[in-house]
């Protein structure tokens, strides 16, 4: 067996009237600039026998409509089943949400259907242009530019993992000629956000892929987003004079860990994919009073006092920030939360106390050669993945969120016991009920168990 592989890009950048996703609540943030174009790139990998798809799309999450429409596409026109077709979403903050967020970005339902074909489109150029390849897979560890914002001091997941592909070299050649490269790294995109809010763009992800391909000419770069849950730049890469710095320095540890690549010796691809079961708890009829109880209060009489210690505290992580999103106006701020919370709940009373506990969520994993990418839907905090690099048997492990699906955060118990954002408001976004002290080690491992599916070489 031997490696055949291809990449292409399709442009996803969003028409006129499509809101940016995940900036605070019912802003209507309708883009006013294009600063970079939003991508899906697609590679694809075969090794005779079986093939794998992964894609990556520069928008803040991916819903199941959007994975479903992708792959059924994918698999009518080219084969692969859609066990074996991965897509990850960038999580930029200057992008549209396939699905939207409740009051945090609305979703263009037309936009999201044509930006899933325009995936689609990019996995089968992929497949068109594949030919002989030689893969390897370097690692190597970037630490200070990013923090974790739930703790002081708390852990950050620093390993910086690439994918390098190469064109087999023809007879009479010196040497391959480079194809793709794919990195793996954990930071919320946001330092564009806070200089550029109403800017169309990729952030440091697309930025580190622009670099790439300006050092290494031929390679199309994609960028897979790691459990960023909890994890940020550090603020003062959001100024004028550094916003540069972190795709500068992640462009440049990947090069520089290129050296040391090790080529894949034995060319197979697998693939699989499981349903987990994870736990949650159902919301109380008094966190559902609660919540409507003080809207109604407020929207009635405008009253705004001490609500930095109610709704604020839960429902942003920077309360006089979320009032200058709104123009200085605290009134308007304090309205638009108080909205949220009368719409959530009143979705949620639904099917409140009839509606089953354990919540059903895609877990993948693609195996090439020595790299194992395993994915979740969720944006998964730190001590969660590390556990799952400490257990998963893979030589290089890459770890993919915000793929095929979204569930919202992942919280450990830390943030669970303390009911924080992560943690407590979330969920409210998604339609959900809040996750448990039980429910990070579910998901960790269904992604350790389907990481053993394709390191014995399944392929379903």
């Amino acid at each position: 067996m031997a490696f055949t592989s291809g990449i292409a890009r399709t442009v996803i950048t969003p028409y006129w009237g499509v809101e940016l996703t995940g900036w605070g609540y019912y802003i209507e943030r309708r883009w006013q600039r294009v600063r970079d174009d939003l991508c899906a790139t697609a590679l694809v990998v075969d090794d005779g026998e079986h093939a794998a798809v992964i894609i990556a799309v520069d928008l803040m999450v991916i819903d199941d409509r959007f994975t479903a429409l992708a792959r059924e596409k994918i698999s009518a026109e080219i084969g692969i089943p859609p066990h074996a077709i991965l897509l990850t979403a960038s999580h930029s903050h200057n992008a549209p949400a396939a699905g939207g967020l409740r009051g945090a970005g609305e979703c263009d339902q037309d936009y999201a259907d044509w930006a899933s074909r325009q995936a689609a489109t990019a996995a089968i150029l992929a497949w068109r242009s594949r030919a002989p390849a030689t893969v390897s897979v370097a690692r190597t560890e970037v630490a200070g530019l990013a923090y974790n914002r739930t703790r002081v001091a708390g852990p950050t997941d620093n390993r910086l993992t690439t994918l390098w592909i190469s064109r087999t070299a023809s007879d009479g050649e010196d040497s391959a000629e480079p194809l793709a490269a794919v990195i793996n790294f954990q930071a919320h995109p946001c330092v564009q956000t806070i200089l550029r809010p109403w800017d169309v763009t990729r952030d440091v992800p697309g930025e580190v892929c622009d670099r790439l391909e300006a050092a290494i000419p031929g390679i199309t770069a994609m960028y897979i987003q790691g459990a960023c849950g909890d994890v940020n730049f550090n603020p003062e890469y959001s100024t004028p004079e550094r916003n540069a710095e972190p795709a500068q320095a992640l462009a440049d540890a990947a090069i520089a860990s290129r050296s040391n690549a090790k080529v894949v010796q034995r060319p197979a691809v697998a693939a699989a994919m499981l349903t987990a079961q994870i736990p949650t708890r159902r919301w109380t009829d008094a966190e559902i009073d609660a919540d409507r109880r003080e809207a109604l209060s407020r929207m009635a009489t405008g009253n705004t006092t001490g609500w930095r210690d109610t709704i604020g505290r839960v429902m942003t992580n920077r309360p006089d920030d979320m009032v200058k999103r709104h123009g200085g106006d605290e009134l308007k701020a304090v309205q638009s939360m108080c909205r949220f919370n009368l719409e959530w709940t009143e979705q949620m009373l639904v099917d409140l106390h009839t509606r089953p506990e354990m919540l059903s969520t895609e877990v993948q994993a693609v195996r090439i050669g020595d790299l194992t990418v395993v994915s979740n839907s969720s944006e998964f905090f730190t001590t969660l993945a590390l556990d799952v690099r400490s257990r998963a048997k893979s030589p290089e492990l890459m770890i993919a969120c915000y793929a095929n699906g979204r569930i919202g955060y992942v919280p450990d118990a830390y943030d669970v016991e303390r009911k924080t954002y992560a943690a407590y408001q979330s969920p409210k976004y998604c339609n959900q009920f809040p996750f448990t002290d039980e429910s990070g080690p579910a998901l960790c491992d269904a992604m350790v168990e389907v990481c053993e599916q394709v390191s014995r070489g399944a392929s379903a």
